[in-house]
């Protein structure tokens, strides 16, 4: 970790129009949750599958791709990498460092609203929101990773990271079930049935698949990121 690239990288994200794009979903799952409390729809089921289709399948992957590649993608566009890469600070070091920003980004702007919606409407009722919110936060280690990577080696991280969070984890993952076993939303999702007991929620990814499967992308991810960085030529060619 290096305090100084944390910093830089703080400032550059939340001081920019991401923080506006950060903010939005994460108050928009508040506001349903809300309104579903107004019209009495604080149910067990209903607080499950507005988990399951918002909270995690929809605004976790999309705020892990506005993380992972905001924390470094625009630096490379624009140049400023060199400045920051010519200082004496390890390339993996300030991969590492950038991925550890948009962790703690996705856990103030993802994990948290997701316990906060589920709390507004069943409480702590079989630990629903403790479970959601555990595995928004376990899926969201490893959306910052690959995000991050993406940032790195592509000048379309956006453009494919969107196209992997909607065809890939939204589409081919709810509609073919081989396809969810390698779903990081999936992944996430184990991770929150084995937190909570509700007897509306039941992960079709097994725990012992989806924890390994997470730790192996997070930090193949990362190291990857850290080599493509250290590859990387001062001169902005990749």
């Amino acid at each position: 970790m290096n305090a100084v690239v944390a910093g830089i990288t703080y400032r550059a994200l939340l001081g920019r129009r991401r923080i506006i794009l950060l903010l939005l979903l994460p108050l928009a799952l508040i506001g349903l949750a809300v309104l579903l409390r107004i019209f009495d729809g604080d149910d067990q089921a209903t607080t499950v599958t507005l988990m399951q289709t918002f909270a995690i399948s929809t605004m976790l992957p999309l705020l892990g791709l506005i993380a992972g590649t905001g924390v470094i993608a625009p630096e490379i566009d624009d140049g400023t990498i060199i400045h920051l890469m010519s200082k004496p600070i390890s390339r993996p070091v300030i991969a590492l460092t950038k991925f550890v920003v948009a962790v703690t980004l996705l856990a103030v702007f993802a994990a948290l609203p997701t316990y906060v919606a589920a709390w507004i409407l069943v409480g702590n009722e079989d630990n629903i929101a403790a479970g959601f919110a555990v595995g928004s936060l376990a899926a969201g280690v490893a959306y910052a990773a690959v995000f991050l990577l993406l940032g790195v080696v592509t000048r379309h991280a956006v453009t494919i990271g969107i196209l992997y969070a909607l065809v890939w984890e939204s589409l081919v993952g709810n509609l073919i079930t081989g396809a969810r076993t390698y779903s990081v939303q999936r992944w996430g999702q184990a991770i929150a049935d084995q937190i909570s007991t509700s007897a509306f929620f039941e992960s079709d990814v097994s725990l012992s698949f989806a924890v390994p499967a997470l730790i192996v992308v997070t930090v193949a991810a990362v190291l990857y990121a850290g080599r493509r960085l250290r590859a990387f030529s001062l001169t902005g060619d990749e």
